[in-house]
């Protein structure tokens, strides 16, 4: 269960980065 959380967190949040670094490019 914790790692599925973390997983799930993480790739939010690479996700989010992603897009975020992408529009100021």
């Amino acid at each position: 269960m914790t790692d599925r959380v973390i997983l799930a967190y993480s790739g939010g949040l690479d996700t989010s980065v992603a897009i975020s670094w992408i529009g100021k490019e």
